[in-house]
């Protein structure tokens, strides 16, 4: 499955210069990771690093020969990848210590109806493909509604960089997030937190913690690797269907298409419609990209 772990770099500008050497090889290195990641259902680690390594390589591509920008640049990604290795580290402790119970998707399920709450922490656009009944839905992360040229930039640089294979648009933090959580579901009352990959719910699940909620428990793997009836789902629809998106959605490329579209090319008529419709929307994006770059280098000037 090539092009699927793209995804996970999904705010490495696009400048059109080339990478560093060094760089290069460490975002090749890294994708190469995701995608092994990826294909046996594990969240890909640390995607901060391989995302600064090519801003930095960006910079320095910009101004070749400057030794003080490559000490900065040098720094800075000594210290995005520090900062993400001591948040693994954190979230990886809180479930060693039994701060956060590690359970599957089908012991959730089971504790569900023992009284625990499902917290789901996914965007609202893959609660809406195919939500869990009963569970409380929080995201940690919004699509950005800014349309300011930075943000266009990070936008488009998601389509570039993996979001016209999986799907998906350039997400800010829910600034928000505790206090609906806090408004929804008290303190006392145990919570499981989950998301569709597994890596960001831990992240919540400290946060949680901190605020003052004693019992969690974490999905390992995320609802990725749900089975059928491992929880209850709107119309009884496979989760994991909530998780794809982009080229790969329309082509049926996807292990759950696999599972329930074998033998049907591009996952029948509606797949070849939506893969039509995907080319346009591409073109279109495409379009627009070059448009904003156009624009913000003759700002420059």
């Amino acid at each position: 499955m090539a092009p699927a772990s793209l995804a996970h770099h999904r705010f490495a500008p696009a400048t059109g210069r080339p990478l560093a050497p060094t760089a290069a090889m460490a975002l090749a290195q890294r994708i190469s990771s995701n995608a092994a990641a990826a294909a046996s259902g594990r969240s890909a680690a640390a995607p901060v690093r391989a995302v600064r390594c090519v801003r930095v390589a960006a910079r320095a591509a910009a101004a070749p020969g400057s030794s003080s920008s490559s000490r900065s640049s040098a720094v800075l990604v000594r210290a995005a990848s520090t900062r993400q290795q001591e948040a693994e580290a954190r979230w990886t402790q809180q479930v060693k210590d039994g701060v956060v119970m590690n359970v599957s998707n089908k012991s959730a399920g089971e504790m569900m109806q023992q009284g625990w709450k499902l917290l789901d922490i996914r965007p609202p656009g893959e609660t809406a493909k195919v939500g869990i009944v009963g569970a409380v839905a929080v995201p940690l992360y919004v699509e950005d509604p800014s349309n300011s040229i930075g943000s266009l930039l990070k936008k488009s640089a998601t389509i570039g960089t993996g979001g016209w294979w999986l799907g998906g648009t350039h997400m800010i933090p829910n600034n928000d997030f505790l206090a609906q959580v806090q408004a929804q579901i008290p303190k006392d009352t145990p919570v499981v937190v989950a998301c569709q990959k597994g890596l960001r719910s831990l992240a919540a699940a400290e946060q949680l913690s901190r605020a003052g909620y004693s019992k969690l428990a974490w999905i390992n793997g995320g609802f990725d690797t749900a089975r059928p009836g491992d929880l209850p789902t709107t119309d009884n629809k496979d989760v994991r269907y909530a998780g794809i998106g982009g080229l790969s959605e329309a082509l049926g490329w996807t292990e759950v298409q696999q599972e329930y579209n074998e033998g049907q090319f591009l996952g029948g008529v509606s797949g070849i419609l939506s893969f039509v419709a995907l080319i346009l929307a591409a073109d279109l994006a495409l379009f627009a990209y070059e448009q904003i770059t156009y624009m913000t280098s003759n700002a420059g000037q």
